[in-house]
């Protein structure tokens, strides 16, 4: 089973290199966003500082959401879902192995580029640290959550527009806890309540969220 679990992770990494534009587009999405808006605001350290989580949380938010509603696209066209159903290898565990290849190869490189875009909001080393860590406890929850929907939508039009109706209500508590996180240390409070919470949220989705998502792939395919 693990095998299989590596050759999964093998193959997501495959189409993520014949499709670069898959991994590129949210990247871009994230770095374009993030940079406008020191330019639509001015030069004022302050003001900049005390959005920058909110708006560096939504640009994350929004550049995860930008490559779900494909998560599964390709595995339905050519089959590979279906024969995932009639193998031995538990779907829940395949769901979770997309999951990851899909987190390694858009939130890491989203995560690795929050601090250089942080310091453009002037965030002190701290609330960048911080910053990060609730990212990184945060975007697999996003990730888990929007696996769920991009299974409900899977072949129907409009997919992008459905699946954002969907799940964008419980993206906000998500949102909440990780912008509360920086929020709070840039206050003199601690960000450890804010940043177990993110924890608990992450242990939860990974928990229920595979099974979830199984079960709605199959609802799809039948």
């Amino acid at each position: 089973m693990l095998s299989l679990f590596l050759a999964l992770m093998r193959r997501e990494w495959r189409l993520a290199v014949r499709r670069p534009g898959d991994v590129l587009i949210p990247l871009v999405f994230f770095l374009v966003v993030c940079s406008l808006f020191p330019l639509g605001v001015g030069a004022d350290a302050a003001l900049l500082s005390k959005m920058a989580p909110g708006v560096l949380w939504v640009s994350a938010l929004l550049a995860t959401m930008l490559s779900l509603s494909r998560l599964f696209e390709q595995d339905e066209q050519d089959g590979a879902l279906e024969q995932v159903l009639f193998s031995h290898l538990p779907l829940s565990l395949w769901v979770l192995g997309k999951v990851l290849a899909h987190t390694l190869l858009t939130g890491v490189p989203l995560l690795l580029l929050a601090p250089i875009l942080g310091l453009q909001f002037s965030l002190p080393t701290s609330s960048l640290g911080v910053l990060m860590l609730s990212l990184a406890l945060g975007l697999p929850v996003l990730t888990l959550l929007g696996a769920i929907g991009a299974a409900l939508v899977l072949g129907l039009r409009s997919a992008g527009v459905l699946l954002a109706l969907l799940i964008l209500p419980f993206y906000v508590p998500v949102l909440v806890f990780g912008a509360g996180a920086v929020q709070a240390v840039q206050a003199g409070l601690g960000a450890q309540a804010h940043l177990s919470v993110l924890a608990a949220f992450l242990l939860l989705a990974l928990f229920f969220a595979p099974p979830a998502t199984a079960a709605a792939l199959r609802l799809a395919l039948e």
